[in-house]
């Protein structure tokens, strides 16, 4: 008797033992994303279901109730830097993104909460922000829920969700030129001035291109030999409009490329030169 009851828990030991050791798939996988953006990142961390054929939105998902906009644990945005959502700023720190779909309009939530997996659990009194946006239809369907930034900006991103055939869209600003002119402001005062950064700013967002080639001027100075940086020079130069001193800049660039063997720069300028003639 003792000798069967011995061999019994052996049985038991060994099933229970392999079934510990068994590890199977996720069936909603997660999935976790670091964006850069502004003068930070964002983390996002959420999980995605699969449709397998089912009706999404209006049933698997119902409208009008509170949705954790994913599967599995709760779907959280951390901002290392502050940002903008719906008017209003958001601090840096940790936050849910919860979601109310509608057919006609989806309501998206920033919460303080970053443990709602139920809509038992949410409590309105943690919103930091609501923002009302109109669901799309797209002409395909998605398989996996999805969520993912696009159309990445300086100052400006979006957060799309997309699951099935519906995308929905939360854009986020950040307040980065006056953070970078505070910068420059404060670094021109220094012995070591960021002449290149502050002329590349000032091209790139439309600000004053005389006061640019004027920093042009001291880049090329502190580092003479950098055909990155005449190149940009000349480009400077050709959008106030003064070609002939654009194509001396573009022709020291070119020659200086060539010395370094970079041939990218010398296709660069060609085609620079090429607009001057």
């Amino acid at each position: 008797m003792k000798k069967t009851i011995l061999a019994l828990f052996s049985l038991v030991m060994v099933f229970q033992t392999n079934a510990q050791s068994l590890k199977t798939p996720a069936p909603s996988t997660t999935q976790t994303v670091k964006q850069e953006f502004g003068l930070g990142a964002i983390d996002l961390s959420y999980s995605r279901p699969n449709t397998k054929g089912r009706t999404i939105f209006g049933d698997l998902v119902p409208y009008g109730a509170i949705w954790r906009t994913g599967a599995n644990s709760a779907t959280t945005l951390t901002f290392s830097d502050e940002v903008m959502i719906g008017g209003k700023k958001i601090a840096p720190g940790k936050y849910g993104l919860l979601s109310i779909p509608g057919a006609k309009e989806w309501t998206l939530i920033i919460t303080k909460q970053t443990d709602v997996t139920s809509p038992s659990a949410y409590k309105q009194e943690m919103d930091v922000v609501r923002v009302n946006v109109q669901p799309v239809t797209m002409p395909f369907a998605t398989e996996s829920f999805m969520i993912l930034f696009d159309n990445v900006k300086n100052n400006e991103i979006e957060l799309n969700i997309v699951w099935d055939k519906t995308m929905v869209t939360l854009p986020i600003k950040a307040d980065v030129d006056s953070k970078i002119m505070g910068q420059i402001d404060n670094l021109m005062n220094k012995d070591s001035k960021p002449y290149y950064n502050a002329a590349m700013y000032y091209l790139d967002n439309n600000k004053d291109l005389n006061q640019a080639a004027a920093w042009f001027d001291k880049a090329t100075a502190q580092t003479p030999n950098a055909y990155w940086v005449w190149y940009q020079k000349a480009r400077c130069l050709a959008q106030l409009g003064k070609k002939a001193d654009a194509m001396a800049a573009s022709a020291k660039s070119m020659e200086l490329a060539k010395t370094a063997k970079n041939p990218d720069y010398v296709t660069l300028n060609e085609k620079l030169q090429a607009t001057l003639k």
